[in-house]
C-alpha cells in the first residue's frame, strides 16, 4: 500500500496518523499523478483522431494510455445481474452482461442457476422457455438443459443421441442479489464475492436500489469518488465544501477521505436522518469523515462520525449491459445505522428514499451528459486535475479487460476490446 498526501491546498489542517502500525509500515510518499492535458487548437487534428486509430497506435508503440471509456470491464469477477425478487420460483429471467445474453432460472426447489440465453438447436432465447423441475425446457422444440448446461432431453430423439449443451455460469445468491461469474469459471472459487457493506448487521437498515444508466461504468466510479462535485447538488444539499484529507492506494484499489462543511443553506432532512442529528451551517464544524474506495470492480462509501461510529455504508457496482458498454445497471446497497429509539428510522425511511433518489437523478443526468460529450468528440478530452481521480483512472485501465491486436502486419489490424463470453476471448472491434 502507498500512503499519498492530501491535495496541496489541504495540507494545513490534514490529520497525521501517528499510530504504531502507520510508523511501522513506513509508507512511501509519492507525488500526485500529473493532470491529463486538454486539447489545444494546434493539436486538434491529433486529438480528433478516431479512438480506434489511437488505440492501435498506442498498442503498437507500447504506450500504456488507453481511452478509458473504451476499456471493457474485466469479466473475471462476481457481478450481480438481478435482484432475488426478480427471479420467481419456477420462472426464467433474461439478463445481459456486456452484451452477452444470460438466462437465470429458479427451480422448483428454489435453486437459481445461469446459462447462456440460447438453445443449442435454433438459438432462440431460453428465457422464453419454461422451468421443468430442476431444469429449463426451450419453448420451441422442448430441448431441455440442466443447471450445468447439459442437454438432458430432446423429446423426439433417443437419449443416446443427445446433442451438446450450452455454457453454464457459476451462480450464487447472496443478500437478495443473484451473482454470476461471467469470465473464466475456473477462477470463481478463488475470487470470493466481496463483503456487502452492513447488510447482514441488524444494527442497520438497508435500502436496495439501482437502475440502468446510459454511460460507461468508469463515469460512475469517477462521479462517486470525486466529491468536489457538490455544486451539482446545491439545490438538495445547500452549499457544501468538500475537503480531501487523505488518500491511499494499493495493488487493485484506491480510496480517499473527505470532510464536509455546510457554507450556506439548510441541512436537508435526508442528511439529518443519516447522521441522526442536525449539522450547523458555517465553518469547519463537521468532523465526520467520508471514505470512498474503489476496489476493482466494486465501490464502497462509508461515513463515520468523530467517535468512529459507522452511520452509513454503501456498496455499489456498475454492470455493463450492452456490448459497447455504453449502458450500465447499478446495484447498490445503502445501509443506515438505526437510532436508539426503535421504529424512528422506519417512519423516516420514505423521506430518505426521496432524498437519495433526487441526488441519484442529478448524478445520472450529469454522467449521461459526459457520455454524450465523449461520443460526440470521439475521444476522451477530459482535463483532469484531481490527483485521486487520475489514480482511479489508472486503476480502471489496469484492471479492465486487456486490449489485444490481431492481424498485425497484415494490413487488416483490429483491436480486441470488449469481452465476448461465447468465444472465451474479447470481441474484435475494428
Amino acid at each position: 500500500m502507498h500512503a499519498v498526501p492530501p491535495l496541496e491546498q489541504d495540507l494545513v489542517d490534514a490529520p497525521v496518523d501517528t499510530s504504531p502500525a502507520h510508523a511501522a509500515a513506513s509508507p512511501e510518499v509519492i507525488p500526485a499523478a500529473p493532470a491529463e492535458s486538454a486539447p489545444s487548437a494546434h493539436s486538434a487534428d491529433t486529438t480528433r483522431t478516431s479512438a480506434s486509430e489511437r488505440a492501435t497506435l498506442e498498442a503498437v508503440s507500447g504506450a500504456p494510455v488507453r481511452d478509458l471509456r473504451r476499456v471493457g470491464i474485466h469479466p473475471d469477477f462476481w457481478y450481480p445481474l438481478a435482484w432475488s425478487h426478480e427471479v420467481k420460483r419456477g420462472k426464467t429471467h433474461g439478463v445481459t452482461f456486456a452484451g452477452d445474453p444470460i438466462v437465470l432460472a429458479r427451480t422448483e426447489s428454489g435453486k437459481v442457476f445461469a446459462l447462456e440465453d440460447r438453445c443449442a438447436h435454433r438459438q432462440v432465447p431460453l428465457h422464453q422457455g419454461v422451468v421443468d423441475g430442476e431444469s429449463i425446457r426451450c419453448g420451441y422444440h422442448g430441448w431441455t438443459y440442466d443447471c450445468s448446461g447439459k442437454c438432458i432431453d430432446v423429446p423426439y430423439l433417443g437419449r443416446e443421441r443427445l446433442p451438446n449443451g450450452v455454457r453454464s455460469y457459476p451462480c450464487r445468491e447472496v443478500e437478495g442479489l443473484i451473482f454470476v461469474f461471467p469470465g473464466d469459471a475456473a477462477l470463481a472459487e478463488e475470487r470470493p464475492i466481496p463483503p456487502l457493506a452492513a447488510v447482514a448487521d441488524p444494527k442497520y437498515k438497508t435500502r436496495r436500489f439501482g437502475r440502468p444508466v446510459n454511460c460507461h461504468y468508469s463515469f460512475m466510479h469517477e462521479n462517486l469518488m470525486d466529491m468536489n462535485h457538490q455544486f451539482l447538488h446545491r439545490r438538495q444539499m445547500g452549499q457544501m465544501r468538500a475537503r480531501s484529507v487523505g488518500r491511499r492506494r494499493g495493488e487493485n484499489w484506491v480510496e480517499v477521505d473527505y470532510t464536509f462543511a455546510r457554507m450556506a443553506g439548510q441541512q436537508p432532512i435526508g442528511e439529518a436522518i443519516v447522521f441522526g442529528q442536525s449539522r450547523k451551517t458555517g465553518g469547519d464544524n463537521d468532523k465526520d469523515v467520508m471514505t470512498i474506495r474503489t476496489e476493482y470492480p466494486y465501490q464502497t462509501l462509508q461515513i463515520r462520525t468523530s467517535d468512529q461510529t459507522l452511520v452509513m455504508s454503501l456498496w455499489i457496482v456498475y454492470v455493463p449491459l450492452d456490448r459497447e458498454q455504453r449502458t450500465n445497471r447499478t446495484f447498490g446497497l445503502l445501509s443506515i445505522r438505526k437510532p436508539g429509539i426503535p421504529g424512528v428510522l422506519n417512519l423516516a425511511w420514505p423521506l430518505l428514499v426521496w432524498f437519495t433518489e433526487r441526488i441519484f437523478k442529478e448524478d445520472r443526468e450529469i454522467v449521461e451528459a459526459e457520455q454524450r460529450a465523449h461520443d460526440s468528440q470521439g475521444a476522451d478530452w477530459n482535463h483532469e486535475v484531481f490527483p485521486v481521480i487520475n489514480e482511479l483512472r489508472a486503476l480502471l485501465r489496469e484492471g479492465g479487460a486487456p486490449d489485444q491486436i490481431v492481424g498485425a502486419g497484415t494490413g487488416d489490424t483490429a483491436i480486441i476490446r470488449f469481452w465476448d463470453s461465447r468465444q472465451g476471448n474479447p470481441l474484435a472491434k475494428s
